[in-house]
């Protein structure tokens, strides 16, 4: 699936459900009063590409046979499926499986809508922590991941070797912004990204926020600013194209597919592209202010169980579950999805069958779910904030102090 897609909706999923009360009613089937034994347990996904034919759908659907039941699933757009899974909550006919966005956890918990994994006792031991920490609210676990996305850095051989630049010498952002010099004046481009001011922005302003050893609730700390100073400085040095301030991850995509680049940000989701694009590349971290790898966001879902007036039916619906959280089917779903399993057996399985997919794995080993530190439900509007800052920025209308400055007010008034 193509995570850009969804990273663009999940600010305005979660801001959606504020005002549930204007959804309309779910269309799809609920559980009823259907039996635990046998009968039909319903599941719904943000994957509504996938038709019956798709392998994703023929796998939850063995899920259920293997459990002795028939599993009915319901593909939705993830800012529908936000406000169907709160509104069905609400009414008390949610799904028996739910799967969401990992941002979106957070969201559904608060409302009273999911069951903890100490009630529904699924599994999460095996689970990477820092995968597993977008599920947690208050010290509570509300899912399992199927697993992970995240960002790096994309790169162009041929126009860094022409540019002399060595790769293995870009170990911070000193390093990086040297490499970015020589390429210009090697007369290429350099770096492109996306800082459009959606979740999408944020989603690729994050790793270097976070880089530079800055907090999302303290959007004008000193780190901060250099953060954003960094991409500031970028686009005025003509490192990155002005074009950064409306890109989107797929228009930035193609920017880099031309071959001009010698950077560009994106996820494992473009692994397919850049074959078809023909570009001899290498996978480089996104690296920190001062070396080492940068957290950067991690994108994926959760695999839930929500709260059902007929406390019997969660035995079967752990199941289902359990199934579709196993090592074969993580591989087998990651694959499809382009994502990397969150645990360890499984990333040795993808690896071993791809090797390119190592760098991704070692990437997502560094990553950090945009809800932790406990911001839960505060998120998307101390990310609404910061995209705006970002704008403002590039934009020249306010210095990236300034800006950041703005963001943290509006942001703490907002978060109250």
């Amino acid at each position: 699936m193509i995570a850009n897609k969804r990273t663009r909706l999940i600010g305005a999923a979660v801001l959606a459900a504020a005002v549930i009360g204007g959804v309309s009613a779910c269309s799809s089937s609920s559980p009823g009063s259907t039996s635990s034994a046998g009968g039909t347990y319903t599941f719904w996904d943000p994957y509504p590409q996938f038709d019956a034919s798709a392998d994703w759908t023929k796998l939850v659907e063995q899920c259920g046979t293997d459990a002795g039941v028939t599993v009915k699933r319901t593909g939705f757009d993830t800012s529908d499926l936000t406000n169907k899974a709160l509104l069905a909550g609400q009414q008390g006919s949610s799904p028996d499986l739910l799967l969401v966005d990992n941002p979106v956890v957070s969201t559904l918990a608060e409302a009273g809508i999911l069951t903890t994994t100490a009630e529904n006792k699924l599994d999460t031991s095996d689970i990477q922590k820092n995968i597993l920490a977008a599920g947690v609210l208050d010290g509570k676990t509300y899912g399992v991941p199927i697993g992970a996305n995240t960002l790096a850095l994309y790169y162009n051989k041929a126009v860094l070797s022409a540019a002399g630049v060595d790769v293995s010498t870009i170990k911070d952002w000193n390093g990086l912004t040297a490499a970015l010099a020589k390429v210009k004046a090697a007369g290429k481009k350099g770096i492109t990204f996306s800082a459009i001011g959606t979740e999408e922005g944020s989603f690729q302003f994050l790793p270097w926020f976070w880089g530079s050893g800055a907090d999302l609730k303290k959007l004008d700390s000193d780190k901060a600013v250099q953060a954003l100073s960094l991409w500031t400085d970028w686009v005025k040095q003509g490192y990155a194209p002005n074009s950064v301030i409306n890109n989107t991850q797929t228009t930035s995509w193609q920017e880099f597919a031309t071959g001009d680049f010698a950077f560009g940000e994106n996820g494992t989701w473009q692994l397919g592209n850049v074959k078809k694009a023909g570009i001899d590349y290498g996978i480089l971290s996104i690296p920190g202010i001062d070396g080492g790898s940068a957290p950067a966001p991690t994108g994926g879902e959760f695999m839930t169980i929500p709260v059902q007036k007929d406390t019997a039916r969660y035995a079967t619906s752990k199941k289902i579950a359990d199934c579709l959280t196993s090592t074969e089917s993580f591989v087998k779903t990651d694959t499809t999805l382009s994502y990397i399993a969150p645990t360890s057996a499984a990333q040795e399985k993808q690896v071993a069958a791809n090797p390119e997919l190592k760098p991704w794995v070692d990437a997502v080993a560094a990553a950090k779910g945009r809800t932790s530190d406990n911001l839960g439900t505060k998120y998307p509007k101390i990310s609404q904030q910061l995209w705006g800052a970002v704008q403002n920025a590039l934009s020249g209308s306010q210095s990236p102090a300034d800006a950041l400055k703005a963001a943290q007010t509006a942001a703490a008034a907002a978060t109250k």
